[in-house]
């Protein structure tokens, strides 16, 4: 298989950029912008066309290479990767991946930096890539992944060449569940139908039950709403589970990180960490750094609650403007509760629904406190 066949419904993007890796090496830009909407695969592409850029079959052959191989798995020498639980990219981050850009490449052709979710970055952060990325080391390729091109200063957008995600359809992404992860088709389709082409929350729904019922359980709730006290309970069930999600999956990740730990250093479960060891293994579980990756699963989880009201609203709008046949119900299960929404509603209440929804979400990405941002939007939700 080559590089780019985990890469769902990106056809166009993926000939572009095979295409280019197996071009002549000086005419590849060295600074690459890609962008995409949330579960488009933008990381997942940008570490395609890294091992497409350093693999000597370019990526193309049906037996991966070690090259290949290397990048996947995050060991590769000359590929780093930079991804952040935490709501913000530091500039101390930053400024050690430009040290790292600076060295030769040991194995391959190229040094490549991958940074996701470049939009985290505060702006004095960006500051200091930007001179990296004007004038990068002539052995060295950034690939910088982001929302869209909007979302990074323009300094930055005008000094990269800009790629543009498509959001994949939802049969592309049932296909993937299917052939990837053995999920039975009507499983796939549901859980792709519900995720709106974001990849890993189709994964997520088809993987755990819980999780998936937490999402029936909104949509209901939402649905269901009476009266204010209805919102505020909604509202507190609803972050409530938030923090307990975030805080489980955390601690989960903590736990796998201390059990690798031990393995790297052939350490048994029980063996006792050697005392120069000890900084280290602390470190995997300070508690200012799990609060910090908390927060920002946290927020992962409302904001794809967010989502999820939001498609209730795109449904009573679809049904609406009688586009039912061409684009079809997110919320299908749902059908008669939003059926008499939909006319209980004006198209102005619905279009005005979606904005309260979108000012949720800057008010979320502003540090609002949550519970009292989704008791304002579920209030203001109410027929």
């Amino acid at each position: 298989m080559s590089v780019w066949d985990s890469i769902v419904g990106q056809q166009p993007v993926v000939n572009q950029l095979s295409a280019i890796a197996a071009g002549d090496p000086k005419a590849i830009a060295q600074s690459w912008l890609i962008c995409g909407p949330p579960g488009s695969g933008r990381s997942n592409v940008a570490k395609a066309f890294a091992a497409a850029l350093e693999s000597p079959d370019h990526g193309l052959s049906d037996e991966p290479t070690r090259a290949t191989h290397l990048v996947f798995a995050g060991t590769h020498p000359d590929v780093t990767v930079l991804s952040t639980d935490k709501v913000t990219i530091g500039i101390d981050e930053v400024r050690e991946l430009i040290g790292v850009s600076e060295q030769m490449p040991s194995m391959s052709p190229w040094r490549i930096i991958i940074i996701e979710d470049v939009d985290r970055m505060l702006e004095r952060t960006t500051n200091v890539l930007l001179k990296e990325i004007e004038e990068p080391s002539e052995h060295t390729i950034w690939l910088l992944c982001a929302p869209s091109a909007q979302d990074v200063l323009p300094t930055i957008r005008s000094r990269t060449r800009i790629v543009n995600l498509a959001v994949p359809s939802n049969r592309a992404v049932a296909q993937f569940l299917e052939e990837h992860d053995g999920v039975e088709p009507a499983l796939a389709a549901r859980s792709a139908r519900l995720a709106e082409g974001h990849i890993g929350i189709a994964r997520l729904y088809a993987k755990d039950d819980q999780v998936l019922a937490d999402r029936d359980e909104l949509v209901v709730g939402v649905l269901g709403m009476r009266r204010a006290s209805d919102a505020v309970l909604l509202a507190g069930r609803l972050t409530d589970n938030a923090k307990a999600q975030a805080q489980a999956d955390v601690d989960r990740q903590a736990a796998r990180d201390e059990q690798e730990f031990r393995r790297v250093n052939g350490l048994g479960e029980k063996d006792r960490i050697p005392p120069k060891l000890r900084s280290a293994y602390h470190a995997i579980s300070k508690k200012d750094d799990l609060k910090r990756r908390a927060t920002r699963r946290s927020r992962d989880v409302l904001d794809r609650a967010l989502t999820t009201v939001a498609s209730i609203y795109r449904d009573v709008a679809v049904l609406q403007n009688n586009a039912d046949d061409a684009v079809g119900l997110v919320n299908l299960e749902n059908r008669t509760a939003i059926t008499e929404l939909s006319v209980k509603l004006t198209r102005r209440d619905a279009v005005r629904r979606m904005e309260d929804i979108a000012t949720a979400r800057r008010r979320l990405a502003g540090n609002g406190n949550p519970l009292l941002v989704f008791e304002a939007l579920f209030c203001s939700l109410l027929a």
